[in-house]
């Protein structure tokens, strides 16, 4: 999975028109009626093998955190990278760092679609017997173009560090990401406004 997210995020020629991220599920905890963060520490963590793409990752949520009122705090920048994985000795370092929330970000499925693409504008289709000719030599399936559409599901959890309690979480699909920075950009407001019409947060 990792090289799924590695691969969504270098840089590519697309044709296709990047997306808003699309919410597949929503859940919010019954036990949590809202989250206040202000001015306390949250934890950006983004999953994945790949060190490089965690880092920015992590420190582009980060923004997001502090720009919406919490002190982000990218996750690698506290957890050494031997003890990251582990439940048991990540957890020190988030006590130590007086964790109150994390945003935990984890791809879950790359798709790619490719789909024909014809420029009808140009070329042999202006005239019915410029195409009429062409047409005829191109009765096999022979590919004039191609648009491929890459879709990227990821999932996005908060948790209350106080409870150690999920405390809300949904499943999202965005199409053609740009980059890394827009993508996590775009999560993170269309999180917060799914958040606030949940009155999670304010």
């Amino acid at each position: 999975m990792h090289r799924a997210w590695v691969a969504l995020f270098v840089a590519t020629v697309s044709v296709s028109v990047s997306t808003a991220p699309t919410f597949l599920d929503v859940w919010k905890s019954p036990e949590v009626s809202r989250l206040n963060f202000k001015g306390q520490t949250v934890a950006a963590l983004v999953i994945t093998d790949n060190q490089s793409l965690q880092m920015s990752g992590e420190e582009a949520l980060a923004r997001e955190l502090t720009a919406r009122g919490g002190t982000g705090l990218a996750t690698y920048r506290f957890v050494p990278a031997p003890e990251l994985k582990s439940a048991e000795s990540a957890k020190p370092w988030f006590e130590r760092r007086g964790v109150k929330g994390v945003v935990a970000i984890r791809p879950v499925s790359r798709d790619v679609e490719k789909s024909a693409k014809v420029l009808f504008a140009s070329g042999y289709y202006q005239s019915f017997w410029g195409y009429y000719g062409y047409g005829w030599s191109q009765t096999t399936v022979t590919p004039i173009g191609s648009r491929t559409t890459t879709t990227i599901g990821v999932e996005t959890l908060v948790y209350d560090m106080t409870s150690d309690r999920l405390a809300w979480a949904a499943l999202s699909e965005t199409r053609n990401p740009d980059n890394l920075q827009a993508f996590v950009k775009d999560l993170v407001d269309a999180v917060a406004r799914e958040m606030k019409k949940m009155k999670m947060v304010g």
